[in-house]
C-alpha cells in the first residue's frame, strides 16, 4: 500500500509543477499613425501565360474526377500553377521584367466562356521596381474584351497597395490555351 501512495504523491507533484502558472508578459509597441502621402502608379506591362511546348509557364496541377473527359485547355474546377514571364511588349523578343506566380482556378462551368479566379503575385526583376511586387485576387472573366481585377495588396515599394488591372487579350490560342496579356495597373501605395 505505501507504494501505491507513493506513486499517487509522485504523479501529484509532477502535475503540480507542470500546471504551475508562470509569469510572463505580452509585449506589443504601439506606433503612432503618420500620415504618409499616397502615389499613384501606372504600370504597363504583358503576360505570357504559355501552357503547351516543353517548357510551359502554366501547368495544371488538379482536375476533378467529373471533367477527366473535358477536352478544353481549362476544364470547370482544373487548377494550374503559374510562372509566366511579364515583358515589355507583346512580343516573344521583348525584355522579360519580372514574373507572375500564383494559382488560378477554372471557375466557370458554361464551355462557351472561359473564367478563372486569379491569386497572383506581380513580382518585378528589372527597373525601378526590382524587388517589388502586388498581388491580385480577383475574378478574371478572361471571354471578355475588357475585364478589370483587383489588386489587394503589395510588398517593397508597392507596400499596402490597392488598386486595380485592366486586362486585354493581346493572343490566344484557342486550341492550345496559349495567351499573351496586356495588363495596364493603376496603383495607390505608400
Amino acid at each position: 500500500m505505501e507504494r501505491g501512495s507513493l506513486v499517487l504523491g509522485l504523479a501529484l507533484t509532477l502535475l503540480t509543477v507542470a500546471v504551475t502558472p508562470t509569469h510572463c508578459s505580452y509585449h506589443s509597441h504601439t506606433l503612432p499613425n503618420v500620415h504618409q502621402e499616397e502615389k499613384v502608379t501606372r504600370l504597363h506591362f504583358y503576360l505570357f501565360d504559355i501552357i503547351s511546348g516543353d517548357k510551359p509557364s502554366a501547368v495544371e496541377v488538379a482536375r476533378p474526377y467529373s471533367t477527366t473527359n473535358d477536352s478544353s485547355p481549362t476544364p470547370f474546377g482544373s487548377v494550374w500553377a503559374i510562372d509566366d514571364p511579364l515583358r515589355e511588349g507583346p512580343e516573344a523578343t521583348s525584355k522579360v521584367i519580372g514574373n507572375a506566380q500564383g494559382l488560378y482556378v477554372s471557375s466557370v462551368q458554361d464551355e462557351s466562356r472561359l473564367g478563372l479566379v486569379m491569386y497572383v503575385d506581380f513580382g518585378f526583376t528589372e527597373g525601378k521596381f526590382k524587388g517589388s511586387s502586388f498581388s491580385v485576387f480577383s475574378r478574371n472573366p478572361v471571354t471578355e474584351t475588357n475585364r478589370e481585377l483587383a489588386v489587394v495588396g503589395g510588398r517593397g515599394r508597392f507596400r499596402m497597395a490597392r488598386g486595380f488591372a485592366k486586362l486585354k487579350t493581346s493572343y490566344l490560342n484557342v486550341t492550345n490555351g496559349d495567351a499573351i496579356i496586356e495588363y495596364k495597373v493603376t496603383l495607390i501605395h505608400y
